[in-house]
């Protein structure tokens, strides 16, 4: 919950408070696809997306074990030794593939003693109920296991311009059937997309809150180089926001979340090289970001919940 003297609540609050000590998310990349990539349903994937927007240092050949254990070095090196770590599944749809491929990589997080959990982003529609079977299974084994969704954006119309090839729908359908289970489902959404104004990016955020979700991610949109968006952006088909537009509209949305909600991230980044617009969508601008919003909400003496309009 919004501690008293807090704007919003943190991951970073969230696992410390829940594990003692910092919780260091390590990134990891495997070689999966997405049902809007191979022609399943679409194909092309997402206007925005340029491979299956991992870090440019991350190699999905790479073995898995290798991955993790490399983060951990990192993290290591620059938080300390008192660490515990989460494995983040990211690129693409870490939940679009057989069984047994499945299992395997998700076993891998069993192997280290220092991983307490799992977090695995997917689209709504690569949930079957197999799936999330199998996740839950690891709570068993004593791991806090979360799915991202990614939803992006509560306007359909938006959905199939940058080529989602799912509904919402399937996001509210992919929710409920999670929470029936002991898994802990985190939100994406993108503000700013093309042709959307305030009251869609708010609509986006209501659903989000009237649902059992527990945590979001809210990103800006951002123009990677090499996609189909940027082609778009190019032609001046539309705008990106500004970083005081990017703030007010970030502020819009926690001030909607329940209380209890944890708020994952407030922006996204891209290594300066691959990025076209907004200049603000950078690692080295990653705090600068983030201090814009909590000004925001500081200007307004709002925080998050004080405007939700959903109990539960």
């Amino acid at each position: 919950m919004v501690a008293v003297d807090r704007l919003y609540y943190s991951l970073k609050d969230y696992l410390k408070h829940k594990y003692g000590r910092r919780v260091q998310k390590i990134t990891v990349a495997l070689p999966f696809t997405c049902p809007n990539i191979d022609g399943t349903k679409a194909k092309g994937g997402c206007t925005y997306c340029f491979s299956g927007t991992r870090p440019a240092h991350l190699e999905p050949q790479a073995p898995l074990r290798k991955q993790i254990e490399e983060g951990i070095k990192r993290a290591k090196e620059r938080y300390g030794k008192n660490l515990l770590f989460f494995v983040y599944y990211q690129s693409y749809s870490n939940t679009y593939g057989d069984r047994e491929y499945l299992k395997s990589i998700y076993d891998t997080a069993l192997e280290l003693e220092e991983v307490v959990g799992i977090d695995v982003g997917t689209r709504p529609d690569c949930a079957p109920e197999w799936v999330l079977d199998l996740l839950e299974s690891y709570t068993l084994k004593g791991l806090e296991v979360w799915i991202e969704y990614g939803l992006q954006s509560a306007n359909f119309n938006t959905l199939r311009f940058i080529n989602r090839a799912h509904g919402i729908s399937d996001f509210v359908d992919a929710v409920l059937r999670t929470k029936r289970r002991n898994l802990k489902v985190c939100a994406h959404i993108i503000l700013g997309l093309p042709h959307e104004g305030k009251e869609d990016m708010l609509e986006t955020g209501k659903l989000i809150a009237s649902l059992p979700v527990d945590g979001v991610k809210i990103h800006p949109l951002h123009i990677i180089k090499n996609t189909k968006m940027a082609e778009q952006y190019a032609r001046g088909e539309f705008e990106v926001l500004s970083l005081n537009e990017y703030a007010e509209r970030a502020a819009d949305i926690i001030e909607i979340m329940p209380p209890h909600m944890v708020i994952h991230r407030l922006t996204g980044e891209v290594e300066q090289e691959r990025l076209i617009a907004p200049y603000y969508c950078t690692y080295a601008r990653k705090q600068e970001v983030i201090k814009a919003i909590e000004g925001e909400l500081s200007r307004r003496g709002s925080y998050q919940g004080c405007r939700t309009a959903f109990n539960r």
